[in-house]
């Protein structure tokens, strides 16, 4: 399989990485600096770039009827706008703010304890979530995913990153050096509180997921998630 790297730093490097390991062949790696040669070589294209680049890199390649497969987190104002282009196109598209199998596993866990704590009104939801200083976004895309899978199941209307109202969720985002990810939710109460919590040790979870991804889309047509690929239901 023929992969276009676009972005080309930390995240970028641990996909080429693991992607020659599984016999792949990288035919671009964009960054700033390139234009997109070699991109009409590739069999999908993996994203991880950063948000003012994303939309760009995306729409690019359903311009050139390449699969996409995209991490980069911080652009999903433009989410509808690409799924309608990946539509007009007949492409294929796969959005994950967290490829990690054991993360979107915790995402699976976090929507079912929500729903068991839906109607126990003693507890009220919060989260943290810890990322190295690079990281360009805050809270991250995955605590963004996070909080949807319990407003999805509760009464919660939104997160913020504010003082929280009942209706609301507060995210503490820390920025730490060389910390490749961690993500807890509390359910607190006056008497106890209840924590999930999913700590990532190194990027190469995330990059393995990526290229799962990769591999999974080639040959299909149509908007997919993670839970596609993982068989989540």
């Amino acid at each position: 399989m023929k992969i276009a790297l676009l972005g080309y730093g930390k995240m970028g490097k641990e996909i080429e990485k693991i992607a020659l390991q599984r016999g792949h062949e990288i035919v671009l790696r964009k960054t700033e600096d390139n234009d997109y040669s070699g991109l009409e070589y590739a069999d999908v294209a993996i994203d991880f770039s950063i948000p003012t680049a994303a939309t760009e890199n995306i729409s690019t390649c359903f311009n050139h009827n390449i699969p996409v497969v995209s991490g980069t987190t911080g652009w999903l104002e433009h989410y509808n706008d690409m799924t309608a282009l990946c539509q007009e196109k007949n492409g294929a598209f796969l959005y994950g703010s967290n490829f990690s199998v054991g993360v979107n596993l915790f995402f699976e866990l976090n929507s079912y304890l929500a729903k068991l704590m839906a109607n126990i009104k003693e507890y009220n939801v919060s989260m943290e979530e810890i990322h190295h200083t690079q990281k360009l976004d805050a809270p991250s895309g995955t605590a963004i995913s996070l909080a949807q899978g319990i407003i999805a199941e509760t009464d919660y209307k939104q997160w913020t990153m504010d003082n929280a109202n009942d209706k609301e969720i507060y995210i503490d985002a820390k920025r730490i050096e060389d910390v490749p990810g961690t993500h807890s939710v509390f359910y607190k109460s006056t008497v106890d509180e209840i924590e999930i919590k999913h700590t990532a040790f190194s990027r190469q979870g995330f990059a393995l997921g990526a290229v799962i991804a990769a591999e999974w889309i080639l040959g299909k047509k149509g908007i997919f998630t993670m839970k596609d690929v993982l068989n989540l239901g």
